[in-house]
Parts: C-alpha cells; sequence; structure tokens
C-alpha cells in the first residue's frame, strides 16, 4: 500500500487534505503536518509517521518547495525503505497520486507530474464565436 506524508510551511498541507476531503472522501492514506504553525517538530512527527508505516508499504513524501526548510528535512528520510520525495506539490498532483493508487512506479509518478503541471495555466475569456476546437471548461 502507498502511504503519502505531506508537509508544507504553514497550512497549505492541511489545505490541500481539506480539498481532497471535499472532493474524494476520506484519504487515510494521506497524512499532513503544517510546518511551522505551533511547537512540533516535523522530524518528530515525520518518526512517528515511520512507525505506522509496515515494511511492504510504499511511502511518498511531499513537500511544497524545492530547497526550503521542509523539503530539506524529508531529504534526510529517504534513507528509509521505499521511499520518494516529491516537491512543489499542487492539489492535481497529490489528487492523482492518491486515487486508488496500491502502488506507484517512476513512470507513473512522472507522469502524474506532467499532467499536474498542464493543470497549471493562465485562463482567459474565449472570443465570441471562437470554436477553435479548445476544451471546455466543464
Amino acid at each position: 500500500m502507498v502511504q503519502f506524508f505531506l508537509s508544507t510551511h504553514g497550512r497549505m498541507a492541511s489545505g490541500l487534505k481539506s480539498s481532497i476531503d471535499i472532493l474524494l472522501g476520506d484519504s487515510g492514506c494521506l497524512t499532513v503536518f503544517d510546518a511551522y504553525v505551533d511547537e512540533r517538530s516535523l522530524e518528530e512527527e515525520l518518526n512517528a509517521f515511520y512507525e505506522t508505516v509496515g515494511p511492504e508499504d510504499q511511502v511518498i513524501l511531499l513537500s511544497d518547495m524545492f530547497g526550503g526548510s521542509v523539503n530539506s528535512m524529508m531529504y534526510l528520510f529517504l534513507n528509509r525503505p521505499n521511499t520518494m520525495l516529491i516537491t512543489g506539490v499542487n492539489l492535481a498532483l497529490v489528487i492523482g497520486l492518491v486515487v486508488g493508487r496500491d502502488s506507484l512506479t517512476r513512470e507513473a509518478v512522472e507522469e502524474l507530474i506532467s499532467q499536474s503541471r498542464e493543470a497549471i495555466r493562465i485562463v482567459e475569456l474565449e472570443e465570441a464565436g471562437d470554436d477553435s476546437g479548445e476544451e471546455e471548461l466543464f
């Protein structure tokens, strides 16, 4: 089974989990930690999380910003078995990762990252009468 641990600076992690719970229902495989909002330590939370992980579980650590302090702390856990670290997360990526996954290959994760990048775009009004074949929003 895949277990996810998402941590960000501030309350972004719990906000993403809230959105996922609204859109998908309870996401029991996703543990979140909002860093720097109280006295709790990210390192201690990660150690406690790993105590709940089974030897056969795949762990995907998720952080908000490459090179940031949250990501740097998570980097120290890459020596744990079956662990992967992904940074620069957005809602599209986290949804793609947690939806019905028993295991994720590196190639599948790379594809989900590519798809999540496509979700970032400038949205503009269409010109009246524009039937250029663009996808509809809904």
